[in-house]
């Protein structure tokens, strides 16, 4: 099922999807290498330095890659990806109607946690705070590199809402999620809209028992 513009001709009508990887770069089995084949509005950011990450030098391209949209970007990223969009933010401090529209921010990793891989350390202190677009945070209950709550925690301070991937790990190709049918309807949702943010839902019910997709409370605690 295709859940947003499957096709490999462009689409001046689509927003573009700007796929955001993390460390290492994601391989050809990931879910963004699998989106980028298969969708003509989705569109890899070179970030270069894949093993190597500087702050500053992923910020700075992504700002480029931003700019030199001609349509409005949804951002999708991955991992350390996700850092950087935060960092962007932070920077660049868009405004809420500027060319970015929107956000899906997938296995974000703590960088504030003690005993990290020095190279993710690079990217703290995260930045918490309030994302001037929609966006979506998505966490696995069992990512080696951040504790779902940690997740839900980023989401509250982003004013992001929350969606849960189960139990797949780093969400990414070694997940084996193919081309990743809950991360197409997250984005489908993000590119069609989905209503305001509620203010807030209990922890307890973000469990393995909750419903594919659920929200996070954008206050601040």
């Amino acid at each position: 099922m295709a859940y947003f513009e499957n096709s490999r001709a462009s689409n001046d009508q689509e927003p573009l999807v700007l796929l955001i990887p993390g460390l290492n770069d994601s391989g050809p089995d990931h879910w963004q290498s699998r989106w980028a084949q298969k969708y003509g509005n989705a569109e890899r950011v070179e970030l270069g330095m894949w093993d190597d990450p500087h702050r500053n030098t992923w910020v700075n391209k992504l700002n480029l890659a931003i700019h030199n949209a001609d349509r409005p970007v949804i951002l999708v990223a991955h991992s350390l990806g996700c850092i950087t969009v935060a960092w962007w933010a932070e920077y660049e401090q868009p405004p809420r109607d500027g060319g970015v529209i929107g956000a899906l921010l997938v296995a974000p990793p703590d960088v504030d946690r003690p005993g990290l891989d020095p190279r993710l350390a690079r990217f703290s202190a995260c930045p918490r705070t309030e994302l001037p677009f929609p966006s979506v945070v998505v966490a696995s209950q069992d990512d080696p590199y951040c504790t779902q709550r940690s997740a839900i925690s980023l989401a509250r301070d982003w004013g992001s809402r929350f969606a849960d991937a189960g139990a797949v790990g780093h969400v990414n190709a070694q997940s084996d999620l193919g081309d990743w049918p809950l991360g197409e309807r997250l984005l489908s949702q993000l590119l069609h809209g989905h209503g305001p943010l509620p203010r807030e839902i209990p922890l307890r019910n973000l469990g393995a028992t909750q419903p594919d997709y659920e929200l996070a409370t954008g206050r601040r605690h």
